[in-house]
């Protein structure tokens, strides 16, 4: 039996527009949508006027969920993995399914899309290139603190996600890690309606971002200024 496809796809970070042919053409042509969050994905489908079968697939199943995806590519099904935004694998579910199908050599074909990393980066005009992504921020001050310490420490620009529900702190201990003459770029909402990208010194972002900041936010770091 020929074995089905793992199709990674690559959805729109808040615009729907941003979805590619490519991306489009898969969701239609899978047999099944392995969703990171089934609400969000189903409204991005509606949106494409297609119906699919929906499996569930975080950070919480993914070993349990691993057997049962392998069985139908195994089976000749072609699966759709997508999360809530961006690229599966790269701080979001993925990466240990797409690892099981490359060990068994099951077909993974990759159908790239936005990033929030790379949009952030540019957006900020800070130096790109090298640049070092370190997912989401620790939650706990003191492991927080010690990664800021680390992209402090860097001779190169540092990428970071962050929640609106943890800013304020997150900033108020970057004035306190970083050098004063750093900058920083706090970018949300990213390709949405009312996206930000403010770039300046670490208090001065402190004293922009108040605890009613909302939405997802990516923070870009340079040490040198």
């Amino acid at each position: 039996m020929i074995p089905g496809r793992l199709l990674v796809v690559g959805t729109p970070i808040g615009n729907l527009s941003d979805l590619s042919p490519r991306a489009r053409e898969a969701l239609t042509l899978a047999d099944l949508v392995a969703a990171e969050d089934t609400r969000r994905t189903g409204l991005l489908l509606q949106h494409l006027g297609v119906k699919k079968p929906f499996l569930s697939y975080q950070k919480f199943n993914e070993a349990s969920r691993e057997a049962a995806l392998l069985d139908r590519l195994r089976g000749g099904q072609t699966i759709a993995l997508v999360t809530d935004g961006g690229m599966p694998g790269i701080s979001d579910p993925g990466e240990r399914l797409i690892r099981a199908a490359r060990r068994e050599n099951l077909p993974v074909e990759v159908i790239p899309g936005p990033s929030a990393v790379l949009h952030a980066l540019v957006a900020s005009g800070l130096p790109a290139l090298p640049f070092y992504f370190g997912g989401f921020l620790p939650p706990k001050p003191g492991p927080r603190k010690k990664e800021l310490a680390a992209a402090a420490a860097r001779e190169h620009t540092s990428v970071y996600f962050e929640s609106p529900h943890r800013i304020v702190r997150t900033l108020a201990e970057a004035t306190e890690t970083l050098p004063a003459e750093s900058r920083i770029a706090v970018c949300r909402e990213l390709t949405k309606k009312f996206e930000e990208v403010f770039v300046g010194s670490p208090a001065e972002a402190a004293a922009r971002f108040g605890e009613n900041t909302k939405g997802e936010i990516t923070l870009v770091i340079s040490p040198l200024g």
